[in-house]
C-alpha cells in the first residue's frame, strides 16, 4: 500500500528524525505525506542508530530502493545538517525545505519577542506575491530592528 501511495502521493514529503524512543534512545525516522483527503501517509519509517551521513544515506537508499526509484520533487526536514548532506548524496535533484514549525521553534528560542515570532509566522504561512512579501517583511524588520 505504501507503493501506490507513494506513485500518487509521493513527490513532497517529510523526512522527520525528531521523534525518539525511550527504550533504546534510538532516532525513529518517519517518511509521511499528506494525500488529497488531509490524512497522514506514512511511506517507510526506521529506527536509526546514530544521525551520521552515512547513517542517513543508507536508509534514504533503502527508501528509494522499496519506492522503485522514485525520485522525489521536494522533501521537507527538520534541518538536520547530516540529513541534509545525505538527501543530496542519494537525492541530488530533489529540493530540500525547512519544515515551518521548526523554523517557527527557533524564532521563538533565539529571538524570544512573541510579537517578532507572530509577524514572522505571518509573513511565512501567508500566501502573498513575492511583492506583497517583501512589503511585509521590510515592516516587520522596521517594526522589531
Amino acid at each position: 500500500m505504501s507503493r501506490c501511495d507513494y506513485r500518487y502521493f509521493g513527490d513532497v514529503m517529510s523526512f522527520d528524525s525528531m521523534y525518539r524512543t525511550n527504550a533504546y534512545n534510538r532516532s525513529l525516522v518517519i517518511f509521511i505525506e499528506v494525500n488529497h483527503h488531509m490524512k497522514t501517509v506514512i511511506f517507510r519509517f526506521g529506527l536509526l542508530v546514530n544521525k551520521m551521513v552515512d547513517t542517513y544515506r543508507w536508509i534514504s537508499q533503502k527508501f528509494l530502493k522499496a519506492m522503485h526509484g522514485k525520485s522525489l520533487i521536494t522533501v521537507v526536514t527538520d534541518g538536520d545538517k547530516a540529513m541534509s548532506k545525505a538527501i543530496r548524496l542519494v537525492l541530488p535533484s530533489t529540493v530540500q525545505h525547512l519544515c515551518c514549525w521548526h523554523l517557527e521553534r527557533n524564532v521563538q528560542m533565539n529571538v524570544c519577542d512573541i510579537g517578532f515570532t507572530q509577524a514572522f509566522t505571518h509573513c511565512m504561512l501567508t500566501y502573498m506575491t513575492e511583492a506583497e512579501f517583501e512589503s511585509h517583511w521590510l515592516n516587520v524588520i522596521e517594526r522589531f530592528g
